[in-house]
């Protein structure tokens, strides 16, 4: 696990070494162990690459950059290849040779020998750049689901890429101005996906393509990774609860390879029991299990992690948390997204990360365990959509739907019914963009409006996911197709990767598994969720392991109460947000609505906290970014 940056210029004086340093420093977090550098002279433009390595796999000789045998091509990587072992192998049956027991040099060598055609044999998480000195081409890949981060962008002059957005911004001369449709993407979504960034000019590779740069003429090409499926389809269901209860095996013993030591995360939930469960099978001896569990009542479980815990006979630690340990970090936590990003879950994501890195170095997850099997009670409500538009007028609809959502509102921070029916109702659509209502978890479209000045308010902002995905947004395998392009590359995956590589703990997530996605793709829908009963696939496959119902319990997920906390000890940094000057020199926001929207929650009329809060973390981005 590492973070990566590369550097190609035009201009011949560049301090190639003082920039890939300046580039290494800004991310000394992600791999404090070592770093790398690789500098050339191609016929056209200085290339350079750098790495910080967290030591995981081959302690000694995984330094990188790695070279092939005869030097043409090499490799900075981050992440890690769970399938190295069989892929090493088989190259060494054709006769290719090894110095190293790294799943880097495996990767270097695996292009050497297929080319392109390699990047789709990678069982992993990653980000990778090879420069190939005999096609003087440079070639940068991401993984499947996006798991590791990589960001680029182009000048006239340069062409940067890197793990995380600050390495660009330190060697870019002039911070770029904010992307309008970015904007407004965050203020829908609380998140930015790929392909854009907050910024100008400066992009997010999308999951499962890769970048052809061609150093002889200083362009590029994004080419997506041609994945080869295998065929699942017309198999019963007592074979697909064994499938699962195989592949989920198979995965996590690939995912739990580590020279380090190694734990999980375990919340007591369906995923990460269950991943809990398979590793201390799997293991000679006892597992090391990690919660944390919230002094405010209604959002702890940890009941339920400590009887997995107990079921499994782990090392279990419990970390009981209360406000003051998640709003210690608060600033360092959203600025190291270095974009805006309002999950709230992130200050939990830290807070258990922080205090694992006490104990190991490596945590097995369970995310994307909803995506992959279809978890999320939004995979209910296209049929409640469904039924509803057949039952309900649009015109009956419009005319009460607003005077019901006002009977709805609450005026605390309590995501419990009322606050449900409220979402499904203001989400209801009869023109098909149901489920993009569904996953705005900040402003609704109509309010961005209100809220922005005309110059920065775009028009359908997800207008590049509609388009890309087609007209499809009416069964669960739509759903999750749309989850995967957007919520989990852009929310999910981004939460666990900033806030663990800032304690410099690596996390693994079994579920993300090409296979069992490509596997669960085929299944019939009805083997996902039967009925009311999600993911019941999964479920019947481990069933037998746990007490009588355990898995159907309800899972209430990383609660953080944001909303209380801005009637409270941020109350004071969030009136400054509000500030009626700073806002009309910020030239971004109406002051009378958004002065509206906060001073309502304030005074405890309406519970606008996801609202609130996604104003709030752009603000304190926007003033860090552009105010210092």
């Amino acid at each position: 696990m590492c973070g990566i940056n590369g550097f190609i210029s035009h201009h011949p004086n560049i301090e190639m070494q003082k920039v890939l340093c300046d580039m290494n420093n800004a991310i000394i977090h992600r791999g404090p162990d070592q770093d790398g550098f690789f500098e050339d002279n191609s016929s056209n433009c200085k290339i350079g690459m750098a790495m910080r390595r967290l030591s995981i796999i081959d302690l000694n000789l995984g330094k990188q950059p790695i070279f092939t045998e005869d030097k043409q091509k090499v490799v900075i990587f981050n992440g890690e290849i769970y399938n190295f072992k069989v892929l090493k192998n088989d190259l060494e049956k054709k006769g290719i040779e090894f110095v190293t027991n790294s799943d880097t040099e495996v990767i270097v060598k695996l292009y050497e020998c297929y080319g392109i055609k390699a990047f789709s044999m990678l069982d992993g998480m990653f980000a990778f750049s090879i420069y190939d000195k005999t096609l003087n081409k440079v070639l940068i890949a991401r993984d499947f689901f996006g798991e590791k981060p990589l960001y680029y962008t182009k000048t006239n002059d340069s062409f940067i890429w890197a793990s995380e957005l600050k390495s660009i911004i330190k060697v870019l001369p002039v911070k770029p101005s904010i992307n309008a449709r970015s904007l407004n993407l965050f203020l829908q979504l609380t998140y930015i996906p790929a392909p854009y960034t907050i910024y100008d000019n400066i992009h997010k590779l999308e999951s499962n393509h890769y970048i052809e740069f061609d150093c002889s003429n200083f362009e590029f090409e994004i080419h997506e990774i041609e994945q080869k499926h295998k065929d699942y389809s017309e198999i019963s269901k007592l074979e697909a609860t064994k499938i699962t209860h195989d592949l989920i095996q198979d995965s996590i013993n690939s995912r739990s390879i580590s020279d380090v030591s190694l734990g999980t995360f375990l919340s007591g939930g369906v995923d990460s029991s269950i991943i809990s469960l398979c590793l201390a099978q799997q293991s000679s001896t006892k597992i090391e299990t990690f919660s944390i569990g919230f002094d405010k009542k209604s959002f702890d479980e940890t009941e339920k992690s400590r009887t997995v815990a107990k079921l499994i006979n782990s090392n279990h630690h419990e970390f009981i948390i209360s406000e003051k340990d998640l709003t210690t970090n608060i600033n360092e936590i959203i600025l190291n997204f270095d974009e805006p990003f309002a999950d709230s879950s992130a200050l939990a994501s830290y807070i258990v990360s922080s205090k694992t890195k006490e104990f190991v170095k490596v945590a097995l997850t369970g995310d994307g365990g909803d995506e992959v099997f279809g978890g999320y009670n939004k995979y209910y409500m296209g049929r409640l959509n469904d039924k509803y538009i057949n039952l309900i007028p649009k015109t009956l609809h419009n005319t009460f739907s607003s005077t019901i959502s006002k009977v709805l509102n609450t005026n605390e921070d309590n995501r419990g019914g009322r606050f449900k029916i409220n979402k499904l109702l203001k989400s209801i659509n009869y023109e098909g963009d149901f489920y993009y209502n569904i996953i705005s978890l900040g402003f609704y479209e109509n309010e961005i409006r209100e809220i922005l000045k005309r110059n920065k308010y775009v028009e359908n902002s997800l207008s590049f996911y509609k388009d890309k995905i087609g007209n499809h947004n009416k069964n669960l395998t739509d759903f999750r197709n749309i989850d995967k392009m957007i919520s989990l590359e852009g929310d999910m995956i981004v939460k666990v990767d900033r806030t663990s590589m800032l304690t410099s703990l690596e996390c693994r997530a079994p579920f993300l598994n090409k296979e069992i996605w490509n596997f669960t793709s085929q299944l019939p829908e009805d083997f996902l969720i039967k009925g009311w009963d999600k993911k019941h696939i999964l479920k019947e496959s481990f069933k037998k392991y746990f007490p009588k119902d355990f898995l159907n319990k309800p899972k209430k997920g990383f609660g953080v109460p944001v909303g209380d906390w801005l009637r409270g000890n941020l109350k004071n940094e969030l009136l400054l947000y509000v500030d009626k000057i700073f806002i009309e020199d910020q030239n971004i926001f109406h002051f009378e609505t958004i002065w509206n929207l906060v001073n309502n929650h304030l005074e405890g009329k309406i519970d606008n906290t996801f609202k609130v809060w996604t104003f709030f973390c752009f603000q304190k981005w926007y003033r860090e970014s552009y105010e210092k």
